[in-house]
């Protein structure tokens, strides 16, 4: 397994939830992490706990809807540290009027915006810097999902994750020999603030049953230790207790 340390990882919604979790695991095994996200106060927290425990850690703070912003922002990290690892294309959200009886289409443009262009404006970002040094590795957030069909998550979150998908195995097919391997994370419910926005909220003793987001982090790191020559191209996460659908969630 490949030692860590000195490695760059940069992670996008790293305010909270897998992002955070990503951000404490990769700081834990030496890695110099950058966060990125809208917010600047969670940023702030995360990378507080991060020095607290002795790791290296940066903000630079941004929307992964802004390209340019995005592009300078990885131009940035390959100035400073002459390489970029790591891309976790993590940022994503959903709504609560999420289904084809609600109508509220305006809320479905900006998942699809957030969810699908900005994992693409990232990932453009990172390969830029990545194909010059011939290696690197983009983790990108989709979720159970988007691997099936799941009234829980709602319509555009579900398209927007199944896009992801896509995206990533091109990324694999046309940047595989350019020394660039690519994985999707599938996750089924993760205990996140995502939850928040569910119409039917999850009662606490059940989120506590769910991935937690340092179980993420983990899983992040054990990619990332994997030696250069292997890809997970996709892993499926599911919690080990499987919460039962609640009248109006499919």
């Amino acid at each position: 397994m490949r030692d860590l340390k000195d490695t760059v990882a940069w992670i996008t919604g790293a305010g909270t939830g897998i992002g955070e979790g990503a951000a404490v695991a990769m700081a834990r095994e030496g890695a110099k992490v950058i966060l990125t996200g809208r917010r600047l106060d969670p940023l702030k927290q995360v990378s507080k706990k991060i020095e607290d425990a002795g790791g290296f850690v940066e903000i630079a703070q941004g929307d992964a809807m802004d390209r340019p912003g995005m592009m300078a922002l990885a131009k940035d990290i390959q100035n400073r540290y002459d390489k970029l690892d790591l891309l976790f294309n993590n940022h994503g959200i959903n709504i609560t009027n999420r289904n084809w009886g609600g109508g509220n289409l305006e809320g479905w443009d900006e998942v699809i915006d957030v969810n699908v262009k900005g994992a693409y404006n990232c990932a453009l970002a990172a390969l830029e810097v990545m194909r010059p040094q011939g290696e690197g590795t983009i983790i990108t957030t989709s979720s159970k999902a988007g691997v099936n069909y799941s009234p829980r998550a709602g319509v555009a979150y579900g398209a927007s994750k199944h896009a992801v998908m896509a995206l990533n195995q091109l990324m694999n097919i046309e940047e595989g020999n350019n020394g660039i391997r690519a994985c999707v994370l599938c996750p089924g419910e993760v205990e996140t603030p995502i939850l928040d926005h569910r119409p039917i909220p999850v009662p606490q003793e059940e989120r506590e049953r769910l991935i937690q987001s340092e179980d993420m982090g983990e899983i992040v790191v054990f990619i990332m230790k994997l030696p250069a020559r292997v890809t997970l191209n996709e892993v499926i996460i599911s919690p080990t207790y499987t919460r039962p659908l609640q009248p109006g969630e499919g």
